[in-house]
């Protein structure tokens, strides 16, 4: 059993990307001497923070409680998101990994703010609320990062994040070179990162172009970066690796803010200024599909109704309409929402209620761009699942497997136990 696992989630990396990237250097060794499930089928709505909760627990999102990146909040066109280790609702690794006496590192990995007494070495995600509330990087990294890798990690590569025109790539490059000195330094036994340039330039550019290259050889270059880090540390024979992901993508052409087509339904009421004073059904967009909201049980049935009028007229964006009873038994979440309706293929949903209800793609907002994700989770590609180390065999090639069974598959191979997970562990790739 090896005494050290990293786990690095490529945000957005589907099967076809490994045409390229598994002939990069790093992921290239990796595959040949390890093990490949080409297909993972993942949770719904495909989301990231959504996703990489099940990654980390083993649960589907009516366990975990993580049923959207964003919160519920009607009236706000900018909810904010979950992202505190706090509101995960069960179990996860790191916290396995703390009750036998394991180290861990957190390097950008969704929900897992605020985590110190759980997590020895933590670099949360910072959202753009988080920069909003202090302007300076610096100050906001040192209220959200370990005390104990402020000064030796965070403050001398502060100075690689560029966050004036995009995140991207200099979250990467920070979150990886924070990474590789708490592994050269500290050794933890578990170590999550979370790169997700490949998923920002598929929403800019779209699934497929040409900036996706650059993306994937760069990640290529983290993933050698960790290795190396690997090395120097003196662990290499004691470490196992897994290159991960989340969701795929889709083509999306247009966003919809549903909420306009509720508000002149009569569903939503606005002041004179615009701003929401009181709704009756109300659309939470979650990407490729929308959670919609009912106030009060005697509307369900006349919203219902509605909605699947829409999803039958064509032009609506909607391909399908399903009640939280049928989103339960299929796809494993459970809410305080009424209904899920999914994408026609080309749209995706906003939350706002404001403005147009059609808005075309290429807008320089991240909503507005051109691929996107949050459908339903068997369309389109999918995201596959690389292992290598002492405790993965090698050569093992599958078709397909589940999210779900990743978090208990790395419980396995560092001796832990998640006792709540509906997972189990991927005994195929297993030594």
């Amino acid at each position: 059993m090896a005494e050290h696992l990293i786990v690095v989630s490529v945000d957005a990396l589907v099967y076809e990307d490994l045409e390229l990237l598994g002939k990069q250097p790093n992921v290239k060794r990796l595959m040949e001497n390890g093990s490949l499930i080409r297909h993972m089928r993942t949770v719904y709505p495909s989301l990231t923070h959504i996703v990489h909760t099940t990654l980390v627990t083993g649960c589907t999102p009516d366990r975990t409680g993580i049923i959207a990146n964003e919160h519920f909040e009607p009236g706000n066109a900018r909810p904010s998101w979950f992202n505190r280790l706090e509101e995960v609702q069960c179990e996860t690794l790191f916290h396995a990994a703390k009750k036998k006496g394991l180290t861990t590192c957190s390097c950008r990995w969704p929900l897992t703010a605020g985590g110190f007494d759980i997590i020895d070495y933590l670099v949360p995600e910072i959202m753009d609320e988080d920069r909003e509330k202090e302007e300076n990087l610096l100050e906001v990294h040192r209220k959200m990062c370990s005390p104990e890798i402020f000064e030796e990690i965070i403050r001398p590569n502060i100075g690689i994040l560029d966050w004036s025109t995009s995140k991207h790539p200099t979250d990467e490059e920070f979150q990886i070179t924070c990474a590789c000195e708490i592994i050269r330094k500290y050794r933890p036994n578990l170590v999550m990162t979370h790169p997700s340039y490949v998923d920002a330039t598929r929403h800019q550019y779209g699934l497929f172009s040409d900036k996706l290259d650059e993306a994937l050889i760069a990640t290529d270059r983290w993933i050698g970066m960790l290795l190396d880090a690997v090395k120097d540390a003196g662990i290499e024979d004691s470490t196992d690796i897994a290159v991960v992901s989340d969701h795929g993508h889709l083509e999306a052409v247009r966003s919809i803010a549903f909420n306009v087509f509720l508000k002149e339904r009569g569903y939503i009421d606005t002041d004179a200024e615009g701003k929401v004073t009181g709704w009756r059904a109300y659309a939470k967009g979650c990407g490729l599909s929308s959670e919609i909201y009912v106030a009060k049980n005697e509307d369900k049935e006349a919203v219902y109704r509605e909605l699947k009028e829409m999803a039958e007229a064509g032009i609506y964006g909607i391909s399908e309409v399903l009640t939280a009873e049928e989103a339960r038994n299929r796809y494993g979440i459970e809410g305080e929402f009424s209904f899920i309706v999914e994408t026609d293929g080309y749209s995706d949903f906003t939350d706002e209620w404001r403005g147009p209800a059609v808005i075309p793609a290429g807008r320089t907002a991240f909503r507005y761009g051109h691929s996107d994700h949050g459908h339903m989770p068997e369309k389109g590609p999918q995201p596959p699942m690389i292992v290598c180390g002492p405790d993965f065999r090698k050569g093992v090639r599958l078709a397909s497997g589940k999210v779900v069974d990743e978090a208990p598959t790395f419980a396995r191979v560092l001796g832990l136990e998640l006792q709540r997970a509906q997972g189990k562990a991927i005994e195929e790739i297993l030594c």
